[in-house]
């Protein structure tokens, strides 16, 4: 997980499904670590994924993780731009706005 403060619903699930998350967290470790990407492509990656389902949350997290593994802001609003051709404007501007909620805290 990220340095940062892990949102109370994370640590709720945590909490209450204490294998399941240790699982999922193993997984998102292993699918990591088992390709050629390195870490801030990683995050960029699964920041679009997030903003292609429009979760929030996994915006906002992954967002934090891509800043954490070195990419700047520029590169992660690059990588939410790029989605405007597949998702829509609407869609990419709400994710450029849930990016804007960790980039200018």
């Amino acid at each position: 997980m990220s340095k940062e403060k892990v949102p109370s619903h994370h640590e709720s699930l945590k909490s209450r499904f204490p294998g399941m998350m240790s699982a999922l967290e193993a997984l998102g470790s292993a699918v990591r670590s088992d390709g050629p990407l390195d870490s801030k492509t990683s995050q960029l990656i699964q920041l679009a994924a997030a903003a292609v389902i429009q979760s929030e949350g996994g915006v906002h997290s992954h967002t934090r993780r891509a800043l954490e593994a070195g990419a700047s802001a520029e590169e992660i609003y690059h990588a939410l731009v790029l989605l405007v051709t597949p998702i829509g404007f609407p869609r990419a501007a709400a994710a450029i706005s849930w990016a804007d909620d960790v980039i200018k805290k």
